[in-house]
Formats: structure tokens, C-alpha cells, sequence
């Protein structure tokens, strides 16, 4: 069986070392924001990931979820008392609006709490992680209204949320989706049609489920600028703000899955359900983005999460398991062989793994910390600024970390040896688990094309010019310090690949648009290393500073792990390059009868 031990002085070091966010005190939510609630969210965030949630990951996923004849789902055994424990813990509120029952407190310490949760529990954080999505949505494009209907409850963990977008015909080409809105005269509308792969869609968690729904209007135009976004509950909503009879959506059927066994993905069946239109009509993907941005975000820290966590096994067993001697001789002789860790190969795997964790968990903390900008900052400047990051990195942070996340997970499968592919183990979990974060809120390789596509050029380049800006002056700032001279070097060298890149796809991508594709996704990943680089020299900064009179080796550790970075994983930029470089001629030469 696996364990999970949230990595909380790590978390600290990022929060409250690197980006030192009681330096933001002055926003709202930031004023009480102390070093102590820190370190009590952290603490108490760890107690429920490890010894609540974490027991039921294994037995949730052999158990899985239950649809009965009537259409409702049950949950494995222990997660409706688990949730009840999260519900009751104020976790799902967070850092939402005070307003409406939140506690109103950065969005960056959420993110650090849900990474422990999908770490722990992934199949369980999504319940709670797509409500809130959900909540957001109808926080930024709802009624005064409809807000008070749905999220006080929401926020509170009573009711929970869906986003309903893909159908039996159609997953990223939204704009061919056949769900309909027909008009009723009181306003609202009768909501028609059959969604899949829809998570949380039914279960037992919650006394209501609120969907957000994509759905055409009678005449409306084809193709996406006809969709409009509709808020369908599970039971119709009574004046008094309570519950009431079932409305006229069902679950269908539970999909077989790969992996999170222990979350409900439903077929929905939408058969004359009331909906609420939420926002405006014809423009409702405008308004789901809100809720997929979000999601991507959260899909992102599922990767590094799983990292963490594989990751965390990999390493207990490697330390434990006795096999061979180490090829400079043995190292604990007096026993019949050395443990794993003592081989190369093994240290290359679970080194990967911490490398990348550590330098994730700083660039995705930092993201947070941008959207905390965005939305609270009282410089407009600052909060365009903060919204530029955020558009340009989603898209990497979800296809990067979500396809390192598997990859680790599948790593740590392999320092297990046999035992990493008997269920009871647990390793393979992990690697099932993770799979389905490279394809879902938008595939991997929709990512990257958005990226090229749209994310590098959208207001003249505007976003990575400034991110481009602020490495380069980070490197000046800091020219000085002997000891990170390694780490600004890397950083340079990579930058200049990067920007070398983007060069080459804005001389080259328009007179071919499959150069843009062929490259697309080797130009994530080096964006992604060097905004690993950019972290790593920043963690490292810190490091240098504080090492002299650490007795607990946390910082010297640090600068070794990011020394690993350096001359391991970010010469892979070299290769990306040249990749990028060699255009679409081969990939696309193959006449299609071919394959």
C-alpha cells in the first residue's frame, strides 16, 4: 500500500521564502495572511490528505462508483464521510468571495491545498475542485439573482457543480454540439440532448448538483458563436433556497475507465430540464472559459501531484529494497545486497521526479499568485499584466506538468520493479490515475497549438515579450552572485533558445501553418524549461542566501537538486530546438493511405 506525506516544508520554502507573499499584504485577502496561518493551513490541509483521504485512494479505486436503476450513484465506502469532513473543514471555500460564505483568502493558498488533495486522493479532489470551478462561472457571469441562489451552498460544499461540454459527436469541436435550448415563456428554457464523459455528474456527496451546461438555442447560428451556457440542477431550486423535486437530467450510465475509478464520469441525459441561461446568449464558451481555465489550472496541479506522490513511493522503497551492490563497491556490506538507491539509473529516475517537483510546485505557485493579482491588485497595469501571464502559461502548465506527471508516475512504476505492476502495490494506480489529465480540459496537444496559435501572437506578442523582460532582469539583478552564476547562465542560455524558437515559428508558421503544428509541442516544452529555469534560479537565490547555518541540509539539498536541473534535464532545450527548426516536411510527407 502507499503513503502520503504532504511535502509541507517545501511548500513553506515557495510560499513563504521564494515568493514571500506576506510582501502582499496590503490586497484584500492578504492582510491576515501570516506566516502562522500558513503553516496551520499547511498542517491542518496535511492531516485530512493523509489520514483521511489517502486511506480510501486504493480502496476507492478497486471499489469504484455505482449507478442504480433510478439513475443515482453512490460512492465508495468512506468518501461520503471524508467529504463531510472537508465540507465541515471550510476547505471548499476557501478563497472564495467572503460574500457568499467564503473565507476570502488567497487563491494561491487554495491551490496549495488542493495540491495535497489530488496528491492524495485525486478521484476525490474533483467533486469539490469542479464545484468551485462551477461557482467561479457563475460568480463572473451570473445574476445577482442567480449568484444568491446557487453559491452560498456551493461555497459552502453543500451542493456540488459540473461543466457539461462534450457530447457522443463531437469533444474539442464544440462548435458541432446538438444539445438544445428551447425558449419557455416564464424565461427559462427546456434543455435537450446527451453529454459524456462528464465528471462528478452524479453522486451522493451533495444534496444538489448544479450543471453548467453548453446548449444551441432554437436558431441560434451554427458553429460556436451560436452556444450558449445554461444552469441545470439536478433538483429544481425552491424560493426558499432549498432543494426541491427532481429536474429532468439523469445519469445514464458510468463510464469504464481507465483510471479515477472513484469518480463518477457520467453519460448525461438531458430530457426537457429546466435551464437558466447564464451570461448572455450566443456567447456562452466565452463564459464556460472561465470554468476551463480554472479546470486547466487544477488539471495542471494533478500532474505535479501525482509526481509528488509516485514519487514519494518511488523513493521509501528505493531506500528499502535491497538489490545488487553499487558498482564503486558495496555499501552496506554487513548486508547481503545494497539498497536500490545506490544505482545510478534508479537515483536518474527519482531525480527527475524531485527536480521537476520542486520546480513546478514554484511556477505553479507563482501562477496562483498572479491570479490573486489579477483579480486584486488596485494597479490596472499589474492586473493586465497578471492576466497576460496567466493567458500565455495555463496552456503549458497543463499540457507540460500533466505529461511529466504521467511519465514520473509510470518512473516510479519502474523503480518498483515487478511489484510496481501488482494492484496491491499501488504504483500502477498512479499511473492510471494520471493518464487521463494529458487528455481531458483539452488535449495536450490543443494546448500547445493554442499556444502557437493564438496565445504567442495575441496583442502583438505582448505577454511573452514581458515574460521575456523579466528574465532579463532578473539575470541583471543578480550578476553578482557568484554561487548562482550557474543557474543565470542557464537560464540565458535557454531563454535565448526560446526566444530563437519564437523567432523562427513567427518567420516560418505563416507561410506553412503545419511548421506551427509540427513544432507546437517541442515549443511547450521549452517555454516549459525555461520557465523551470527561471524558477530554479529564483529557489536557488534564496538558497544561496540562507545555506550558511542550516544544520537540517533543506537549502544545500535545494542547490543540489537544482544543480541535477541544470545539467540533466534543461539540456533537452538543445533538442527541442532543433526539432522545432526542422519544420513539418517529414512529418507531413506521408500520403495518408500510407499510415
Amino acid at each position: 500500500m502507499t503513503t502520503y506525506n504532504a511535502p509541507i516544508r517545501d511548500m513553506q520554502f515557495v510560499l513563504n521564502e521564494v515568493l514571500d507573499i506576506s510582501k502582499y499584504s496590503n490586497l484584500p485577502g492578504f492582510t491576515d495572511v501570516s506566516q502562522d496561518l500558513i503553516d496551520a493551513i499547511l498542517e491542518e490541509g496535511s492531516k485530512l490528505t493523509t489520514n483521511v483521504l489517502h486511506p480510501l485512494n486504493h480502496s476507492g479505486d478497486k471499489e469504484g462508483c455505482v449507478r442504480h436503476n433510478d439513475g443515482s450513484v453512490t460512492t465508495p465506502k468512506g468518501f461520503r464521510e471524508a467529504y463531510d469532513a472537508f465540507r465541515e473543514g471550510g476547505w471548499q471555500g476557501l478563497s472564495f468571495d467572503t460574500q457568499y460564505g467564503g473565507q476570502g483568502l488567497p487563491y494561491i493558498l487554495s491551490l496549495a491545498m488542493n495540491e495535497m488533495v489530488s496528491a492524495s486522493n485525486m478521484a476525490f479532489g474533483m467533486y469539490p475542485g469542479l464545484a468551485m470551478g462551477a461557482a467561479q462561472t457563475i460568480l463572473a457571469h451570473g445574476s445577482d439573482a442567480q449568484k444568491e441562489t446557487y453559491l452560498p451552498k456551493m461555497v459552502s460544499g453543500e451542493w456540488g457543480g459540473t461543466m457539461n461540454l462534450t457530447e457522443p459527436h463531437c469533444g474539442t469541436d464544440l462548435g458541432l454540439l446538438r444539445t438544445k435550448a428551447t425558449p419557455q415563456s416564464d424565461g427559462t428554457y427546456k434543455i435537450n440532448g446527451t453529454k459524456i464523459f462528464i465528471s462528478a455528474g452524479e453522486h451522493d456527496l451533495t444534496d444538489n448538483i448544479i450543471h453548467l451546461v453548453l446548449a444551441r438555442i432554437d436558431g441560434a447560428p451554427e458553429g460556436v458563436k451560436g452556444i450558449s451556457l445554461f444552469i441545470v440542477p439536478k433538483l429544481h431550486v425552491k424560493d426558499d433556497g432549498s432543494s426541491g423535486d427532481v429536474n429532468g437530467v439523469t445519469c445514464g450510465s458510468i463510464e469504464e475507465k481507465m483510471g479515477i475509478h472513484a469518480n463518477s464520469t457520467c453519460v448525461m441525459n438531458y430530457d426537457n430540464a429546466t435551464g437558466y441561461l447564464l451570461g448572455q446568449e450566443h456567447k456562452g464558451l466565452k463564459a464556460m472559459f472561465v470554468m476551463m481555465n480554472e479546470a486547466r489550472l487544477g488539471v495542471a496541479l494533478q500532474g505535479l501531484s501525482m509526481s509528488q506522490i509516485s514519487y514519494e513511493n518511488g523513493a521509501d522503497y528505493a531506500l528499502e529494497r535491497l538489490q545488487g551492490r553499487a558498482l564503486t563497491g558495496p555499501k552496506e556490506p554487513e548486508k547481503p545486497a545494497d539498497p536500490l538507491i545506490v544505482h545510478p539509473d534508479i537515483r536518474r529516475m527519482l531525480m527527475d521526479q524531485r527536480a521537476f517537483n520542486e520546480g513546478a510546485r514554484h511556477w505553479m505557485y507563482s501562477a496562483g499568485l498572479y491570479a490573486d493579482l489579477h483579480h486584486k491588485s488596485p494597479d490596472e497595469n499589474e492586473q493586465q499584466s497578471s492576466d497576460d501571464y496567466l493567458g500565455l502559461m495555463t496552456p503549458i502548465l497543463k499540457a507540460y506538468l500533466t505529461e511529466k506527471g504521467y511519465w514520473h508516475a509510470s518512473n516510479a512504476q519502474q523503480v518498483l520493479g515487478g511489484h510496481g505492476y501488482i494492484q496491491e502495490w499501488g504504483m500502477e494506480q498512479f499511473v492510471r490515475d494520471a493518464r487521463i489529465a494529458m487528455i481531458y480540459e483539452g488535449a495536450n496537444g490543443i494546448q500547445a497549438l493554442d499556444l502557437v496559435g493564438r496565445k504567442l501572437m495575441q496583442d502583438g506578442g505582448r505577454a511573452w515579450q514581458a515574460y521575456f523582460k523579466n528574465i532579463d532582469d532578473f539575470i541583471a539583478d543578480n550578476g553578482d552572485v557568484d554561487a548562482l552564476k550557474p543557474f543565470l547562465e542557464g537560464l540565458g542560455d535557454t531563454k535565448a533558445k526560446l526566444l530563437e524558437a519564437t523567432q523562427w515559428m513567427g518567420a516560418n508558421a505563416m507561410q506553412n501553418f503545419d511548421n506551427a503544428g509540427a513544432g507546437s509541442m517541442d515549443y511547450l516544452h521549452l517555454f516549459a524549461l525555461t520557465a523551470l529555469s527561471f524558477s530554479w534560479a529564483q529557489m536557488a537565490k534564496v538558497a544561496i542566501e540562507k545555506q550558511a547555518g542550516d544544520d537540517s541540509g533543506f537549502y544545500a539539498n535545494k542547490i543540489i537538486t537544482g544543480q541535477y536541473f541544470l545539467d540533466r534535464m534543461l539540456p533537452d532545450s538543445s533538442a527541442h530546438l532543433a526539432k522545432i527548426k526542422s519544420g513539418s516536411a517529414s512529418m507531413m510527407a506521408l500520403e495518408a493511405e500510407a499510415f
